[in-house]
């Protein structure tokens, strides 16, 4: 059992980590979001509700964050259901494309649906002879189904794959059909899956920066509105206004999202096992022939996407001069600084995150040191706000210090943004050890910050490397938390690709897409060879 800390000097070093840890927490998410509601005006709130040009974006935000959620968990269930449960021909191969596609740098997409299915591109044009533009409302549906399809995919599959197939086959032995069984077996025990899918999914495109800024063209949605207002009209009262208006509906469904968690915890626990893939639960011919349709259709369009990017970067004009050259790849040259900067800032934003995640989880789990239930909550509000809202809360809160360093709240965005992954994992991680080795440390005569960094850390390494690593991704290609808070004496490659693309140069956007693509996967990689070292090393 853990004893209650003292002010001991002992424990003076990790009392002071744990002040460490609430001045950051207070001075990145705090004091942000307190910033940008004083920067309120009352007359906004007329301006923007009663304003057509607004109310209009407010609908396009709705209708394509709901009908995208919508296809995205559709899409992503089926996929799931036919690699786990279904037995598809070519279930392993068919699993891993997602994965390939959800740890591309998110305005790829955006970016390859262009080069495919634009005015120019290579099935509109090339292929069907078409001279259409898919540039608005259907453009950006397409766009965000094929980015965030994957990530319903992981939560379904897992939900399915940890279900009993003992039920399935309990009701076909009591006579039941197939397609019965789906109905009132199989999908209400996927319901845990499919509900926290989709509302995760619609927080994701209600904030999704990089798709509409490259394909929604005059069709505005209220993350791109956020920062045409404060860039554009140096409105910063209708910016916050709009933020807001933003911020509400993805607060409430995060909160609607734990408690449909909590609801479906004991439920889930229940079922246990691991789902039989028995010849006697799978699907029928017919279904399992469709679901086989419907995993190529959607592998071929991710791969062509790849493909897309691989071939403008080697394609003197896209679309209307296809001769091979290599001028484009030679381009990233210049954006060198651009590139490194992002790798830099990414590397040393994943560090702070981990460390600042580790030693939160350490606080809440493992120790009874004050404010425990405050840092669980603080850490976990990024989770609940859109990367636009909270990267324009700390350029407010920056201005009004009269602080200019865009090197060191870039590299803050990125720390704080996605480190409620980081969090839940390591806390993960941190409760599987058991608490009794704490105490038999403390019988022994070590400290709490000998437990911490002796015990505690070495057993949660893998996921201290996850969240790490992680972190390290989706730093590398974000765009809606830094793009208030860049200048011209800190570029970044994500930024400089949306900026290429906006002007029409396909090709040094692809090329330089490419690079960060590969790097990436070269991040991930790295990640495989360190953990297998890591347990050959413990086995």
């Amino acid at each position: 059992m853990n004893k209650k800390i003292g002010l001991k000097e002992k424990d003076c070093v990790l009392w002071l980590l744990w002040g460490a840890v609430v001045a950051v927490l207070a001075a990145t998410m705090l004091f942000p979001l307190l910033r940008i509601f004083a920067e309120l005006k009352a007359e906004s709130f007329g301006t923007v509700f009663n304003s057509r040009k607004f109310l209009a974006v407010m609908g396009n935000s709705a209708r394509s964050a709901f009908w995208g959620s919508l296809i995205s968990v559709v899409l992503g269930y089926a996929f799931a259901y036919a690699v786990v449960v279904a037995g598809i021909p070519g279930a392993r191969f068919f699993s891993m494309v997602p994965v390939l596609h959800l740890i591309t740098p998110p305005f790829v997409g955006g970016l390859s649906f262009i080069l495919l299915a634009g005015r120019q591109g290579f099935i509109t044009k090339t292929i069907l002879g078409l001279d259409v533009s898919l540039y608005g409302f259907w453009g950006l549906l397409v766009a965000q189904v094929l980015c965030f399809f994957p990530i319903a995919f992981f939560i379904c599959a897992q939900n399915l794959g940890n279900m009993n197939g003992h039920f399935a086959e309990s009701a076909l032995s009591l006579g039941a059909g197939r397609l019965r069984i789906f109905f009132t077996v199989t999908l209400p025990l996927s319901l845990p899956g499919i509900s926290a899918s989709f509302l995760f999914i619609l927080v994701s495109i209600l904030s999704d920066f990089g798709n509409p800024l490259i394909v929604a063209g005059r069709y505005k949605v209220l993350a791109v509105e956020i920062y045409t207002q404060l860039t554009g009209w140096v409105d910063s009262s209708v910016s916050v206004v709009l933020g807001i208006v933003l911020l509400v509906p993805s607060v409430i469904l995060f909160l609607v999202q734990a408690w449909l968690v909590k609801k479906y915890a004991v439920k889930t626990a229940t079922v246990g096992g691991r789902f039989s893939s028995s010849d006697s639960v799978k699907s029928s011919l017919v279904a399992r022939t469709l679901l086989f349709a419907v995993c190529t259709f959607l592998s071929l369009i991710v791969l062509a996407q790849f493909a897309s990017i691989i071939a403008g970067s080697f394609q003197k004009l896209w679309g209307i001069n296809t001769a091979f050259t290599l001028e484009h790849i030679k381009s990233v040259g210049h954006y060198a600084q651009a590139l490194f900067n992002t790798i830099s800032y990414a590397l040393i934003g994943a560090a702070l995150s981990t460390v600042l995640a580790f030693l939160a989880a350490f606080f809440v789990h493992r120790s009874s040191f004050p404010l425990k239930k405050t840092i669980d909550v603080l850490i976990q509000v990024p989770a609940s706000i859109p990367g636009t809202f909270h990267g324009l809360a700390i350029s407010l809160l920056a201005a009004s210090l009269n602080f200019h360093n865009a090197k060191v709240l870039v590299i803050t965005a990125i720390s704080v943004g996605f480190i409620p992954f980081s969090y839940r994992i390591i806390s993960s991680s941190m409760m599987q050890v058991r608490t009794t080795l704490d105490d038999a440390a403390l019988s022994l005569g070590s400290t709490r910050t000998g437990i911490c960094g002796t015990i505690i850390a070495p057993l949660c390494s893998e996921g201290i490397l996850s969240s790490f690593i992680y972190t390290l991704s989706r730093g590398i290609g974000t765009v809606s938390a830094v793009i208030f808070l860049v200048s011209f004496d800190t570029p970044l490659a994500s930024l400089k690709i949306l900026n290429l693309a906006e002007q029409g140069d396909w090709g040094q956007a692809a090329s330089l897409a490419l690079v960060l693509t590969v790097l990436t996967f070269v991040i991930l990689l790295a990640e495989k060879l360190l953990k297998r070292r890591f347990y050959e090393h413990n086995s």
